[in-house]
């Protein structure tokens, strides 16, 4: 594929015609940034952008990008869209988006421009500086229009109702371009005014937290049960070690999807927790019983948001639900007024986690067609047979925005 077009777009300088306050704009560049040329100079923007994003998203923040681009193979072309104040690398880096060509749309052969999400990636939200949504999706639309890409973009994993989504649509509503959400769908999230106390009872039933209570009881009749919480490095290197063994020896394990499965997953995980742990986004939440882990669960931080990443148990336990009462204490982050919300980055649907935590959080897929007439017919095309095979399927896409207006 040709792509002199994304090559000549490096450097350019691109204007912004308006910023959230309608006043004009001062000169921004904006340009495709290839990830093997990551320096110390963009890492310190990038840290930079990810402290004022307007919608926290730790995957996307350097300490886990990074590893991710560093094990998992992405698009041939794979690159970041940076958009700065003024000069690159001399200016505050407003935002940042890893995305390239793909090939296909699910199992069709239509090619297209996507945001880069990998297995363990739970949200494509953007990195943008609070106050510059607009004008980042009006400098990505250009570059992309003024490129030589074929086919539309696609926005997958990104959140719903948040400050980009509103940004995306009043930009292509203002251009006259159509911005389609092709897919939606709702995870449980924590966030709430109410004390723990308060949140548990209010959310579960007076016979589970009963139940939850004689569960706990029981193992603590086992020996001597210790609940642990980190948010530094201290023996971070044996915990990280005690949390593979952990969820190896189950069924991911028994499957092939546990982490410790393949080295890329397990240096990935490892050196994305100790990103953390240096950035001081880390929180570690653990049961032990006798000084052996029943139930581990990872934690990332990131700006007023928290995410809920990874949880891993002995089945042997099972019955005592460890899972369950690790969670319980983890209702303490509402007792935490630096976070206001904690994103489960589960499926949806998920039975544990939705019977404890009331919230949803509605993450979509965007597509939107980019300028030129074989793009738009293939965009026209493409959204023309979803339709179709939704109607078939009797699928329905809901969209919590067009509910509030």
């Amino acid at each position: 594929m040709n792509l002199s077009g994304l090559q000549k777009l490096q450097g350019r300088d691109i204007r912004a015609n308006r910023f959230r306050d309608g006043l004009s704009a001062p000169a921004c560049l904006a340009g495709f940034h290839p990830v093997t040329d990551i320096d110390a100079h963009l890492i310190a923007a990038w840290s930079d952008l990810a402290r004022e994003a307007s919608e926290p998203n730790i995957f996307y923040e350097q300490w886990f990008l990074r590893p991710a681009l560093a094990q998992f193979a992405g698009p041939a072309d794979l690159r970041l869209f940076l958009l700065w104040a003024g000069e690159a690398f001399h200016s505050p880096l407003l935002g940042l988006l890893p995305l390239g060509p793909n090939s296909h749309f699910g199992r069709w052969p239509v090619a297209h421009v996507q945001n880069w999400m990998h297995h363990n990636c739970f949200l494509g939200t953007p990195l943008v500086r609070t106050g510059h949504e607009q004008a980042f999706w009006e400098q990505l639309l250009a570059g992309l229009d003024s490129s030589d890409w074929p086919g539309f973009l696609h926005i997958n994993g990104m959140t719903i109702g948040g400050p980009l989504d509103r940004a995306l649509r009043a930009v292509c509503s203002d251009q006259q371009r159509r911005c389609d959400l092709v897919h939606s769908e709702a995870r449980a999230l924590l966030q709430s005014d109410l004390s723990p106390e308060a949140y548990l009872e209010a959310t579960v039933r007076g016979k589970k937290r009963k139940e939850l209570r004689r569960q706990a009881k029981r193992l603590d009749e086992l020996g001597d049960i210790r609940f642990s919480h980190q948010t530094d490095d201290a023996n971070l290197d044996q915990w990280v070690d005690e949390f593979l063994q952990l969820e190896r020896r189950g069924w991911k394990g028994y499957g092939g999807s546990a982490l410790d499965s393949s080295e890329q997953t397990r240096e990935f995980f490892r050196d994305a927790l100790f990103g953390a742990a240096q950035a001081g986004q880390l929180e570690r939440l653990d049961i032990r019983l006798a000084g052996a882990p029943l139930v581990m669960l990872v934690n990332f931080h990131s700006g007023h948001g928290s995410f809920s990443f990874k949880t891993a148990f002995d089945e042997a336990f099972a019955r005592f639900s460890p899972g369950v009462l690790l969670q319980l204490e983890n209702l303490r982050l509402l007792e935490n007024p630096a976070i206001a919300w904690m994103d489960s980055c589960a499926a949806e649907n998920h039975s544990m986690i939705d019977s404890l935590w009331s919230g949803r959080r509605h993450i979509g897929r965007f597509s939107i067609e980019l300028e030129g007439l074989s793009r738009r017919t293939i965009f026209h095309g493409l959204r023309l047979g979803e339709d179709l095979m939704g109607k078939i399927r009797g699928r329905e896409i809901f969209d919590p925005t067009e509910v509030s207006q």
